[in-house]
């Protein structure tokens, strides 16, 4: 059987002005599952030796994975930056011009993720929604991390900690009931098992909703109205209280990063 043509495979994401670090993880290990990484960075060189027996087998096979490359980076990014890589022959200039373009120094990167991340409000994202755009820059954070912090234990469960916290406070107000169940556990739940949670009784919200007598604003999308109260009664209050006190109990064990 002659072997399946991938010339037109794609990446599934698409690189913008704000995902570059995420991007090029992707694009990199797709490229090294198909051993063509080396034609990126230039360590496998186009075949220079005409008098080499096997020159114009050798130079065809670089220039078709040098074709293919260029194809599958092209259907990897907006209209917009497609555009400006027309003028490159070859992978490593595409690679190189793009790097040029969206490299940031480490904390450039931090400080924008870390500016997106304290944004980001659900507003009329579903939950699930809400997660995967959280998701998206926690995951591009967490490139911008020295390796040897990915292996200590300590270290994730306080990120996890603190994904948890950045989560639960901009979720919409309907779910206060939620909020309160959570944050006096004994243990902290899993950001996965929250998700969970939330889902289920978004979807009660919503039935409940439908089940109600029709009115102009529909009752799982209107905004309950707040009742004055201190600023120990609000949410994000108690939430940062709760997780303070936790600390403190656990603070010896724990190594802040």
């Amino acid at each position: 059987m002659a072997p399946r043509d991938d010339s037109l495979q794609s990446i599934n994401i698409q690189l913008d002005d704000k995902n570059y670090a995420y991007w090029s993880y992707v694009i990199k290990n797709f490229l090294r599952g198909k051993t063509m990484w080396g034609i990126v960075t230039g360590d496998k060189k186009k075949p220079t030796d005409e008098k080499a027996a096997n020159y114009a087998t050798l130079l065809d096979s670089w220039e078709t994975d040098n074709s293919k490359i260029i194809t599958w980076i092209n259907n990897s990014v907006i209209q917009s930056i497609g555009t400006q890589l027309a003028k490159y022959d070859t992978t490593k200039e595409v690679w190189d011009h793009l790097a040029r373009l969206y490299t940031q120094s480490n904390f450039a990167k931090q400080y924008q993720l870390e500016f997106d991340i304290r944004a980001l409000q659900q507003n009329n994202l579903s939950v699930q929604e809400f997660y995967a755009a959280m998701s998206d820059l926690w995951d591009q954070l967490a490139l911008t991390e020295p390796g040897v912090l990915k292996a200590f234990k300590p270290y994730i469960d306080r990120r996890e900690e603190q994904r948890l916290v950045q989560f639960l406070m901009e979720l919409h107000s309907y779910f206060e009931g939620v909020h309160g169940s959570i944050l006096y556990r004994t243990f902290l739940p899993t950001i996965d098992s929250v998700v969970h949670e939330l889902i289920t009784e978004e979807n009660r919200i919503k039935s409940h909703a439908d089940k109600a007598p029709k009115t102009d604003t529909p009752a799982v999308f209107a905004v309950p109205q707040r009742t004055q109260s201190s600023n120990q009664n609000h949410p994000r209050v108690a939430l940062m209280s709760v997780l303070s006190v936790r600390r403190r109990t656990i603070g010896r064990h724990i190594v802040l990063c």
